[in-house]
C-alpha cells in the first residue's frame, strides 16, 4: 500500500449531502454547499474510504499517489 492517497471531490458532481464531512470531519468539510477535502494528500485511513464509498453521486476519488491506482470508490 502507498504512503500517500490524494483525494479529490469533483465539484460538478457534488450535491453537498454533507455524508463525507460526516463520516470523515478530519478529510472533508462542506463550504457554500459543497464538499472539499481538507488536503490533496493525506495518509491512508479507512474514515477517507468510507467517505468515497458513502458519496451518493460518487463525487469523491481516492488514487493512490504513487501510481494513480484508484482505491476509493470501487467500480
Amino acid at each position: 500500500m502507498s504512503a500517500a492517497w490524494r483525494v479529490s471531490v469533483d465539484p460538478h458532481r457534488c450535491i453537498g449531502s454533507g455524508i463525507c464531512a460526516g463520516t470523515a470531519p478530519e478529510h472533508f468539510r462542506l463550504v457554500d454547499g459543497l464538499s472539499i477535502p481538507l488536503a490533496d494528500t493525506v495518509a491512508p485511513a479507512d474514515p477517507v474510504v468510507d467517505a468515497a464509498e458513502s458519496c451518493p453521486v460518487e463525487a469523491i476519488l481516492v488514487r493512490d499517489a504513487s501510481d494513480e491506482r484508484v482505491i476509493a470508490p470501487e467500480s
